[in-house]
């Protein structure tokens, strides 16, 4: 039933989105918020704040990877676009609605290809917006944090561009502490495919996630592109472990 309402809901906006990005660009940066609250409901997700989720840019947020749910989770708390991988632009309807969202696709395989993928993302700072790069590269299981990887921090190197350690952590499962048996449903990663874990995810049942933000950073002084990705990945791997472990501290 939550997959025929998220089709019933999500293909007449598209062709909305898709005017706004050619003709109301502001529009075209807060509709998804709206869109991506319902859907959150639709799908019963819950989805708990820590500090202060930003509204305007340009700001660069590096963020840990759980799950195909994580767009839908970053995109219902602020007006955001992403950095994703190029083989998602093919992706049957997710590459649609992630064009519409105005999401940047990079290609991670080829090095080449990293210059012009980081410059494209440094003018759509310049313009003032909000992108989530999911900075380990990869999706993980979601009780640890991979390395982040520096290559497109250096996106951020531009006058007033900020970076914002958030840390995602899927912390329930109906209303009890997510068990490792059971975080596999929502956390998409490995050789995990897209379609069977999707169904089994909304079978699954109601989650609550907790999105950690942590205060904003910039390249200045003695923080180069390494030292801020290696700062943000203390910052959100120190973060997700309380957020499982002992959320009554997280503010």
């Amino acid at each position: 039933m939550a997959l025929v309402l998220f089709t019933a809901v999500t293909l007449p906006l598209m062709p909305l989105q898709q005017l706004f990005v050619w003709f109301w660009p502001r529009m075209a940066r807060v509709f998804p918020l709206h869109y991506h609250r319902l859907v959150c409901r639709l799908l019963g997700v819950q989805v708990a704040v820590a500090g202060a989720a930003p509204q305007n840019g340009p700001l660069l947020i590096a963020c840990n990877h759980v799950s195909w749910l994580d767009i839908v989770v970053l995109s219902s708390v602020a007006p955001v676009s992403f950095v994703a991988k190029s083989e998602v632009a093919r992706w049957p309807l997710f590459g649609s609605l992630a064009r519409l969202q105005r999401t940047v696709f990079v290609d991670r395989q080829r090095r080449h290809a990293t210059g012009g993928s980081r410059d494209e993302m440094r003018e759509r700072l310049k313009s003032g917006d909000i992108l989530v790069l999911f900075a380990e590269g990869t999706s993980g299981d979601g009780r640890s944090v991979l390395p982040f990887k520096s290559s497109f921090f250096g996106a951020a190197d531009e006058p007033g561009v900020l970076v914002q350690p958030v840390a995602l952590a899927y912390r329930g499962h109906r209303n009890l502490p997510m068990s490792r048996r059971m975080l596999p449903a929502y956390a998409w990663y490995g050789d995990m495919a897209l379609a069977p874990h999707l169904l089994g995810a909304l079978r699954a049942g109601p989650i609550e996630v907790t999105v950690v933000f942590h205060p904003p950073l910039s390249l200045s002084g003695e923080m180069n592109r390494k030292g801020l990705a290696r700062h943000a990945e203390e910052e959100v791997r120190r973060s997700l472990a309380q957020a499982l472990h002992d959320p009554a501290k997280i503010r």
